[in-house]
């Protein structure tokens, strides 16, 4: 009888243990991925990312640290963690969750290497950019810098030499979904949209495109040229003398995406000359612009320190991508915004 209770009990712990491994494997897999998350979203918002299913660590990376738990994380959501952040210190990771557009940050040769899937948050800041494209062409054409300068000076004095939008043509530099957004706006003003994308594929929003080779045969067509392609090897000072020389005497420039895509040296002589009338720059070569550069002190120059993605908007959805991208992540679908990394964009 002793024994028969000995087996019972024997049987039954073992049962027990093996209740404890199901019980572990089913929270395993209930939870199953593993997330570092280097941007600081709400808690509220937080809560929402682990409620997908996901084991959230938060570490600041504006003071980050490695530390064994991360190890074995699946995926890392952050902006540009990559100078305090070796990838190879994370085996497991599998997929990247930019938010931000660009991916010049971003150590490609470990994420190829590592087979690491990598998203962007390209649309995230279409809209604000957009709206800033139509808000400085017209205060180029409109000369409002001007009129500030002369209210500084309480001087009244009226200007005659104002231009309109309507029946001018606007050049686009790239065609991705910045440059729709603008497009789609300008259209209401009346102008011709022209983009040079790739291929020449035709994109919605814009009459007229061609194939970025072609830029010197129909860049003499506009009357604005915007720069909003992605920066890479290719694009690395696209806009050169060359093309300056092909420009309309008297174009009006606007640069919000990088500023190594533009010669600088030969953008300040073509200003100096007029062949530029006047420039609207987000971006440059040199960030913060040096206090020495020439830019500062030209008349027919916006200069704004990389501002035009700012909203109030922008939370929102730095949080919605990557909510809908864990979603889909989860739930083994395909992600949003995949970069493809032999392009860089």
């Amino acid at each position: 009888m002793v024994d028969l209770f000995k087996n019972i009990y024997y049987i039954a712990n073992i049962y027990i243990q093996m209740g404890i491994i199901l019980y572990k494997s089913l929270v395993k897999e209930e939870v199953g991925l593993k997330a570092l998350i280097t941007f600081k979203y709400k808690d509220e918002e937080m809560k929402l990312l682990e409620d997908l299913g996901y084991e959230i660590i938060f570490n600041d990376e504006r003071q980050f640290s490695f530390s064994d738990d991360m190890r074995d994380v699946d995926l890392l959501v952050c902006f540009n963690p990559f100078e305090k952040l070796d990838l190879d210190l994370f085996p497991n990771n599998k997929w990247i969750q930019l938010l931000s557009a660009g991916i010049n940050q971003v150590p490609l040769d470990k994420v190829l290497k590592k087979n690491i899937i990598l998203t962007n948050n390209r649309g995230c800041y279409s809209i604000p950019i957009a709206e800033w494209i139509v808000l400085k062409a017209l205060e180029m054409i409109k000369n409002s810098r001007e009129f500030y300068d002369r209210q500084n000076e309480k001087i009244w004095k009226m200007d005659t030499s104002l231009l309109e939008l309507y029946g001018k043509t606007v050049g686009f530099l790239g065609t991705g979904s910045i440059a729709q957004e603008a497009a789609k706006r300008l259209e209401a003003f009346g102008v011709k949209i022209l983009g040079f994308n790739r291929s020449g594929r035709p994109v919605e929003y814009f009459h007229q495109c061609y194939s970025i080779d072609m830029i010197n045969q129909y860049i003499g067509q506009c009357d604005f040229f915007v720069i909003a392609a992605p920066y890479t090897n290719e694009t690395h000072h696209l806009v050169n003398e060359e093309v300056f020389s092909n420009m309309k005497d008297g174009t009006y420039l606007i640069n919000i995406a990088r500023g190594s895509i533009i010669d600088e040296k030969a953008l300040i002589e073509n200003l100096k000359s007029a062949k530029i009338k006047k420039a609207a720059l987000d971006v440059f070569e040199t960030e913060p612009l040096p206090e020495t550069s020439p830019l500062w002190d030209m008349d027919n120059v916006i200069i704004t320190p990389q501002n035009s993605w700012s909203s109030e908007m922008i939370h929102t959805r730095r949080f919605e991508i990557a909510y809908k991208n864990m979603k889909r992540y989860k739930n083994n679908e395909e992600l949003i915004n995949i970069v493809d990394l032999k392009r860089g964009y």
